[in-house]
């Protein structure tokens, strides 16, 4: 069965820290660019930022530059994404994606004190 399962979010204060996990099954994830995306209750869903299928090029919205950071294990099917320095306006349901194609249900990220 194609699946891709988030898992990692939470609550958090401004400033914290936060890893998220993208773990797939079903898929040989060594063919696919992986995507992080999010969004907001009333907002349209924006990319974060995506990874090649090796891991060596990754690409990253402007908003969260310099504060996540994703790898990726293809032997062991997961993605991952550090967040650092977050925002409230971090605050949404982060939902990975797989190949442009395929996505999980997302998990979700609260930034507040």
């Amino acid at each position: 069965q194609l699946q891709l399962v988030e898992s990692g979010g939470g609550l958090v204060q401004p400033g914290g820290s936060l890893r998220l996990s993208c773990a797939a099954s079903g898929f040989t994830l060594d063919y696919f660019a992986m995507g992080w995306f999010r969004q907001a209750p009333g907002k349209e869903r924006e990319g974060v930022l995506c990874i090649s299928s090796s891991g060596s090029s990754t690409t990253y919205a402007d908003s969260v530059k310099g504060r996540f950071t994703t790898s990726r294990d293809n032997a062991k099917k997961v993605v991952y994404l550090q967040m650092n320095s977050l925002k409230p306006e971090d605050t949404a349901a982060y939902i990975c994606n797989l190949g442009g194609t395929y996505w999980g249900q997302g998990t979700q990220v609260t930034v507040s004190s």
